[in-house]
């Protein structure tokens, strides 16, 4: 590997010393940015180097050493230079006040964002292993070393350079031969291990196995590997003679391929061992070679010439090329037995296959192509952009699926635990993870990328497909959604019958959004009937904020939003602005409540209905006006409700309440004002146009005000009927009937009654 000049690492320092005596220099970009890969990784060293130089890690590795041998690894598993540059960088942010500062100006944002997750996870998974906890305990903070990880993958260089770290460290514990902490070689074999299996980097998950089993399990780890050791020349001998024979073989029928000796996994054969019962020698693999040829037809080709040269043995034969593994593992598996009749095991791939089984993801990951630059999101072009995308798809869902791992082997879940697919990741257009609940639907996806564009949604393609928006959307897939430039959701996602909708975090915000609708209408009433309120009574110039405060209220829009909920007396209001008339004397007083008395109250002592009456209100359903038969109910707490004598409603009433029915009698009305009671009048008629504007000058001619007008009309094959109810003013209902009348001549009335 290489590490740069001496000229190179005292520039990297001169770099370190001026960003952090000056956090707003700017390095030149001479110094900061080097196009050659290799460069850069000869500078991240020399720029690490002054910081590392002397430092130990928390389990006694000399800090650079160690930095030195995970890019060592990441090289091994084909990392580009630009990833193994970053190993650097993690570690000498430990060394800087302000890491992801320095790195950025230094370096760039992606390898920052690199150095602050990694050091993150490093420091939650130290403090989780000092913990002191009991097994029981222990095992939780496992399981929640194993949550982090799958948190932290969504830069999934992040994993790559942790099971590369803990590799060395497992590494470093078997050569300096000091005892490993046990919780760290149990987190190494039971998350880091299974880690790298699924991702499929075959290459650190044996090693991972072997030294966890080594210090987990020394006893029987010495057993396993003593049984190997024994007759080991002889073993190796008859191994490379059945490689050299069977090579030759197919180099005689014209099949070209590499024939290699597979290497011994302990822990793979200490758990068949002990799994199946077996003794050593019942153990398949311990023999075994592997065939690389060039292409898929070859393999089969190969696997039929060494059945034609060598028995099979029953039972033995795995074909993972048409059935990969859920990691993408592919190649044929098979047992033969040699000429003393041993069993040997034989792998066949191609070139490509075995680069995957060694390793892994990191044989086609992004940044292998893109480089640093490319995974950050800043690709070459659009076929680059999609290659990245996959990849990160691709790892994402091994991910998943060694969650799912976990999951089964953990067994049956504890009472009150989540379930174990409550989550689900999803990927947008530009290959971002969401992480949503489980069976949500591309609006939940909406939502969570951002509120608006939830409001706003209107389609969606998943995996390129439209569908429904109550689809339940799985793990791995992408979503783009189609949405309105400008518009709110439907009602009918808050429907559960109908499925739209299974976060109730979406929910919320569906409801949040037509509650925010119905207040802005509601304020919308209240102002106009405030408004109307200031016209009649001359007070237009009125401050709203002022007269709001005035009644109590922090801002005009909180008296409106009460006054278009009707809780809030419009009353109250006219209260206010009028002027309080001067109080007069005591016998002043007395005549002109004598006279009030005797003018308006009939004799019995019942309640008189008038303009002036503030204790009683008239009926809506009837809408009485003298010299209407009217009789009244009291209600409970607005007084007493006034309605026609042969109003259905106060009929019934009476009926269930007679104790609450109480004389009423319409008062004399005052010369100085006018007393005006709004009656309901029904027309039906046969649809024309100009009907509505020719009964509405009837009813101007009669100087009778129209105070509102509700219009219906249905279409039907004699032209069409309309029905509509005018709402009039009238000082005496008698007249009424007289105005009816005239609007019964109009042409096209069928019938007019008063309601």
């Amino acid at each position: 590997m290489k590490t740069g000049t001496p000229a190179a690492r005292t520039g990297a320092a001169t770099i370190v010393q001026l960003i952090e005596a000056d956090p707003d220099a700017r390095v030149h970009p001479a110094d900061a940015a080097v196009p050659d890969e290799w460069a850069q990784l000869a500078r991240a060293r020399a720029f690490s180097e002054p910081l590392l130089a002397g430092e130990l890690l928390d389990t006694g590795e000399e800090a650079l050493a160690h930095a030195d041998a995970v890019a060592a690894i990441l090289e091994g598993i084909g990392a580009a230079p630009s990833m193994r540059a970053a190993a650097y960088l993690v570690y000498a942010g430990d060394y800087l006040n302000k890491p992801e500062e320095v790195v950025t100006k230094a370096f760039g944002a992606s390898h920052a964002s690199l150095v602050v997750n990694t050091r993150k996870l490093v420091q939650l998974q130290r403090a989780a292993r000092e913990a002191q906890l009991g097994t029981e305990q222990r095992a939780q903070q496992t399981e929640r070393v194993r949550k982090m990880l799958l948190a932290f993958s969504r830069d999934l260089r992040v994993v790559l350079l942790r099971l590369a770290s803990r590799l060395q460290t497992l590494r470093f514990f078997a050569a300096s031969r000091t005892p490993c902490p046990q919780p760290l070689a149990a987190e190494s074999l039971q998350v880091f291990a299974p880690l790298a299996n699924r991702l499929g980097i075959w290459q650190i998950k044996w090693e991972l196995e072997d030294l966890s089993f080594r210090f987990l399990e020394p006893e029987a780890y010495k057993r396993v590997a003593g049984l190997l050791d024994e007759r080991r020349v002889e073993r190796e001998q008859r191994v490379e003679a059945f490689r050299q024979h069977l090579a030759d073989d197919l180099a005689r029928h014209g099949l070209r391929a590499e024939v290699q000796g597979r290497p011994k996994h302990l822990y793979s054969i200490w758990k068949k061992m002990n799994g199946k019962a077996l003794s050593f020698e019942q153990v398949l693999d311990v023999r075994a070679v592997r065939l690389i040829v060039s292409d898929v037809a070859a393999c089969y080709a190969a696997l039929g010439r060494v059945h034609e040269r060598f028995r099979a043995v029953a039972g033995e034969f795995d074909d993972y090329i048409e059935r990969p593994k859920p990691n993408g593992y592919q190649s044929l598996h098979t047992v033969v037995l040699d000429e003393s009749g041993r069993p040997v095991e034989v792998q066949i791939r191609t070139a490509a296959m075995h680069e995957h089984a060694e390793h892994g993801v990191a044989a086609h990951w992004a940044y292998k192509d893109a480089g640093a630059k490319g995974y950050a999101g800043v690709s070459a072009g659009a076929e680059q952009s999609a290659r990245v995308a996959e990849a990160r798809k691709a790892v994402l869902r091994q991910l998943l699926a060694w969650e799912r791992d976990f999951a089964a082997q953990a067994g049956p879940a504890e009472p009150g635990a989540a379930p174990v697919d409550e989550r689900i990741y999803v990927f947008t257009p530009a290959a971002t993870v969401v992480e949503l609940a489980a069976g949500a639907t591309p609006i939940d996806f909406a939502y969570a990328v951002h509120t608006d564009l939830g409001h706003r949604c209107r389609g969606a393609k998943v995996d390129g497909a439209m569908v429904p928006l109550n689809t339940a959307l799985r793990s791995g897939q992408t979503v783009e959604i189609t949405a309105a430039k400008e518009g709110g959701p439907s009602l009918d996602w808050l429907n559960a019958d109908l499925g739209y909708l299974k976060s109730p975090r979406s929910r919320t915000k569906v409801r949040a959004w037509f509650n925010v609708l119905a207040q802005s209408a509601t304020i919308a009433r209240g102002r106009e009937a405030v408004e109307k309120l200031l016209q009649r009574e001359g007070k237009t110039a009125t401050k709203l904020d002022d007269l709001a405060q005035r009644l109590g209220f922090r801002h005009a829009d909180a008296l409106f939003e009460v006054v278009g909920k009707d809780e809030f007396s419009l009353r109250t209001i006219e209260t206010l602005l009028r002027p309080a008339e001067p109080m007069p004397s005591a016998d002043e007083a007395f005549v002109a409540r004598r006279s009030n008395v005797d003018a308006a109250a009939p004799k019995g002592g019942v309640l008189v209905v008038g303009v002036e009456s503030l204790m009683t209100n008239l009926a809506r359903c009837c809408r009485p006006a003298p010299p209407d038969a009217i009789g009244g109910y009291v209600t409970r707490g607005k007084g007493v409700a006034v309605h026609r004598a042969a109003c259905s409603n106060f009929k019934e009433m009476g009926a269930r309440a007679p104790e609450r029915l109480i004389a009423v009698a319409w008062g004399a009305a005052r010369a100085d004002r006018a007393a005006l009671y709004p009656v309901d009048v029904m027309v039906e008629a046969a649809d024309r146009q100009g009907l509505l504007r020719d009964i509405s000058e009837l009813f101007a001619k009669e100087k009778m005000n129209v105070t509102g007008v509700k219009t219906q009309s249905v279409r039907d094959s004699g032209g069409g009927t309309a029905w509509m109810t005018f709402t009039i003013e009238v000082a005496d209902a008698a007249r009424l009937a007289h105005v009816l009348s005239l609007a019964a001549r109009i042409a096209g009335v069928r019938a007019v009654r008063r309601k």
